[in-house]
């Protein structure tokens, strides 16, 4: 159950940049995502997905490995 589709649309739907234009593994900052736009996401994603995302990783920095901790999180809630 990989969430990377949904966090493509979920940027698309917020910030109106293109699932196409988004390289999973390519630095989101590079994309123009500053820290509060990062802190910002991270809360829609809560809200989309009806979870906590944890805190105690702040080098996220890429598509990938936010999607990698997303699934992590909503797979622990499942078991």
């Amino acid at each position: 159950m990989s969430s990377l589709k949904e966090l493509q649309d979920l940027i698309h739907e917020k910030y109106g940049i293109e699932a196409s234009a988004l390289d999973p593994e390519a630095s989101m900052r590079e994309k123009g995502f500053d820290s509060l736009a990062l802190v910002e996401f991270v809360f829609a994603i809560e809200d989309h997905f009806g979870i906590s995302m944890p805190d105690d990783d702040p080098n996220i920095d890429t598509l990938a490995q936010l999607a990698a901790v997303v699934d992590k999180v909503r797979a622990k809630q499942t078991a």
